[in-house]
């Protein structure tokens, strides 16, 4: 496992569903109960989704310990990291 700022982090696959899905879990007397539709709030979704690829692309380079130097992180990285721990997206174990 890598750490990421000195920390192992890790993303909450089931947190990021939760956080796009727009869907009611009530069910309505006229509905099938093996319905299995889902509604996704497309600009949570497309943020997200912008947030992850900025975090996973991100390249710089490691001191002699393995350590980034978190001077070297670029903004895109520092803004999608932050909010992404903010909304509790990503997490270290």
């Amino acid at each position: 496992m890598l750490k990421v700022l000195g920390e192992n982090y890790y993303v909450d696959l089931d947190k990021i569903e939760e956080f796009i899905d727009m869907s009611d879990y009530e069910m309505n007397e006229n509905e099938i109960s093996g319905t299995t539709e889902m509604k996704v709030n497309i600009v949570k979704y497309e943020l997200v989704k912008m947030m992850l690829e900025v975090i996973l692309s991100e390249s710089s380079e490691e001191n002699e310990l393995g350590l980034k130097n978190s001077a070297s992180l670029t903004t895109p990285f520092k803004l999608a990291f932050n909010s992404l721990l903010n909304k509790k997206l990503i997490n270290h174990y």
